[in-house]
């Protein structure tokens, strides 16, 4: 029970600050310039400095060992839901438009912008390498067929790229940068310097205040009127918050992964939609209401589901 309180504690603590992204927007003091920086500053410079300071203050060399382990397990359960996702899209017989964004968003956690926070509230610092560890199975998923799926649904084809290009867009993004950078120093025994892990480290912290403001001003921007129960969106909310944890669940009994980092993994699970692919939907022509709708209410049903999740987690 206790560890249920301090859930639901935390949980209002993040609606509290995705409030003052709301009231920014009503007030006029937050637009669309404003909204850009904080997008490209959290995850260009915030976030990196978030995944360096986290793993290379909570990371060893034992740990590293045990990564490959963790990442499977990531990876597997993300895919299972992704099987599960499309079997609900073809039952729901879901329209061109939608049918892919339906699935993009039915399985992939939001584990950055909504995850990070919400892990370090309820966890700790010492959650961010195993938030890692499972973002790099998920934004894996999200680049390569999270894309695939939202550009089937769109009128727009988009630019096709071969291996070589989706890889180093993939493998180039600043946290994935971040995250093997510290890999690698931690393999050599290399620290950075004192000055450096400070100013990271306030970097860092900047990281769930701004990323739950930048959320709160999306909610704005849609409309609180707007949130409404489209066709398969209650399909799709129960997946993403219910079923995709029980599916994590069973993949780190396969795997063994027990304890604070089965905890860790079950709550990124069991995380809202990714907010990219909203912005894919609009890029590709597919339905972007509905992707953002989709998104605004899997963000307001997790703040009840999440610690209700940490109770049954104990």
């Amino acid at each position: 029970m206790q560890g249920f309180l301090n859930a639901l504690s935390a949980s209002f603590v993040l609606l509290m600050l995705m409030a003052v992204g709301y009231f920014m927007g009503h007030m006029g003091w937050m637009s669309v310039p404003e909204k850009k920086f904080l997008n490209k500053y959290i995850m260009n410079i915030a976030v990196p400095c978030n995944c360096m300071y986290g793993l290379l203050n909570n990371l060893d060399h034992d740990m590293l060992f045990e990564a490959g382990r963790y990442v499977l397990s990531g990876v597997v359960g993300i895919f299972c839901t992704l099987l599960c996702s499309i079997v609900l899209a073809q039952i729901l017989k879901l329209p061109k438009e939608r049918w892919g964004v339906f699935v993009a968003m039915t399985a992939f956690s939001n584990v950055l912008f909504i995850g990070l926070p919400v892990c370090t509230q309820l966890f700790g610092q010492s959650c961010v390498p195993y938030v890692m560890m499972y973002y790099l199975g998920n934004t894996t998923f999200v680049q390569s067929v999270g894309v695939m799926l939202v550009q089937r649904s769109g009128s727009r084809q988009g630019t096709k790229q071969g291996i070589l290009p989706f890889l180093k867009g993939l493998f180039l993004k600043p946290p994935i940068v971040a995250v093997f950078a510290s890999i690698v120093m931690l393999l050599l025994g290399l620290r950075l310097p004192g000055p450096v892990m400070t100013w990271g480290g306030y970097i860092s912290n900047t990281v769930s205040p701004l990323a739950l403001i930048y959320c709160g001003y999306v909610i704005y921007e849609l409309g609180l009127k707007n949130l409404k129960f489209l066709n398969g969106l209650p399909v799709m909310l129960v997946v993403r918050l219910a079923v995709a944890p029980l599916i994590c669940i069973a993949c780190c009994e396969v795997f063994q992964i027990t304890g604070f980092a089965r905890s860790v993994f079950v709550v990124e699970s069991a995380l809202p939609v990714v907010s990219q692919i909203t912005v894919m939907a609009g890029a590709y022509g597919a339905d972007e209401q509905y992707a953002a709708v989709g998104s605004c209410l899997s963000i307001f049903f997790s703040f009840l589901t999440i610690p209700i999740l940490m109770l049954l987690l104990g």
